[in-house]
Order: C-alpha cells, then structure tokens, then sequence
C-alpha cells in the first residue's frame, strides 16, 4: 500500500514520515520545507497544501514523532 497515495491525512502522513528519514537537515524548519518540496506532487498537498503543512508541523513539532 505504501506505492498508494491517497487524498486523505493518512496517506500524507505516511509519506511525509517515509520521506523524513530520507533527508538530513539539522534545522527542523527547513527539513520540513525539504520534505514538503519533495512531496509536491501528493495529492493531499495538491489538494489541501495548507492543512497538509500544518499536519507536519504538528508531526515534528507537537508530537515530537521525530528526535
């Protein structure tokens, strides 16, 4: 399923994980926007760019899902 992309909050968040663990940055803000670039075409940014930002945001930021 990980070859699906969705228009939908999960599928996005399971790329945008995926994706994290390809890029080194050390400055979080700017791994996110590195991140984002590279899911450009995902139909959940297409579709929903500014909600799709925030969930990121909130992903790195609020859940510290990433150290």
């Amino acid at each position: 399923m990980k070859d699906k992309l969705y228009d939908n909050a999960d599928s996005f968040a399971m790329s945008f994980d995926d994706e994290w663990k390809k890029i080194e940055c050390d400055d979080l803000r700017l791994k996110i926007d590195k991140v984002l670039k590279a899911l450009s075409e995902h139909p959940f940014w297409v579709s929903n760019p500014e909600n799709a930002k925030n969930m990121a945001e909130f992903r790195v930021f609020s859940l510290k899902k990433f150290k």
